[in-house]
């Protein structure tokens, strides 16, 4: 395997400064998805640049079972900002096809794919410390990651999870969610609270 070159030598890690996008809790793959989001009424890349991929990576680190240590995310490079981004994309096309119905689009089912036969996985044992599984690959730590997601994909657009998915109407809003709850309608409490204003506001100007 090359050697990754460092992207931020003499950088912390907690130093890095994302893109903004929402973390929600929702499925890996959702997740990703939701790294274009909207402010102001205007759509968002929140992972726009390497910098933003790192911080992605690093926020939600703890959700992976591929472990991914500080070096890792540091040596993030242009390479993950191309594959990270595709993987997003594709994933949220994929995503709004199960919300919305219709065919999927061929390419971005293969990227999925693609991405994870890039890194093959299997899980050894440690005993250090007590016994534990551990997830390995053969490839760098961030493409093991990144495979994990798609692999977490293909199990959700796959599976009967899929008919859980939901795009969030709240107004402004263009994010993904998994319907866990009867009762859930919107990705997060605070569209939840913009949705209710506003049809309060919209039956009071019926009404005046």
């Amino acid at each position: 395997m090359v050697a990754r070159r460092p992207y931020h030598q003499g950088v912390k890690l907690d130093e890095l400064r994302g893109g903004g996008a929402p973390t929600l809790g929702e499925p890996l793959p959702i997740e990703l998805g939701n790294a274009t989001y909207a402010a102001r009424g205007r759509l968002v890349d929140g992972l726009q640049t390497v910098e933003h991929v790192a911080a992605w990576f690093r926020d939600n680190r703890h959700r992976f079972a591929v472990p991914l240590d500080d070096g890792d995310l540091l040596r993030t490079n242009e390479r993950d900002l191309a594959a990270t981004r595709a993987l997003r994309d594709a994933v949220r096309t994929l995503t709004g096809v199960a919300v919305r119905g219709g065919d999927a689009p061929q390419e971005a089912v293969e990227t999925v794919n693609q991405q994870v036969r890039a890194a093959p996985r299997w899980r050894e044992l440690s005993w250090g410390g007590g016994p534990r599984a551990l997830a390995c690959g053969s490839v760098d730590r961030l493409a093991t990651a990144r495979a994990e997601i798609a692999q977490q994909a293909v199990d959700l657009f796959g599976g009967p999870d899929i008919a859980q998915l939901r795009a969030c109407h709240a107004p402004g809003c263009v994010l993904y969610f998994l319907k866990d709850h009867p009762r859930r309608e919107w990705c997060s409490a605070g569209c939840g609270n913009r949705a209710r204003a506003a049809r309060h506001y919209e039956r009071n100007r019926k009404t005046s």
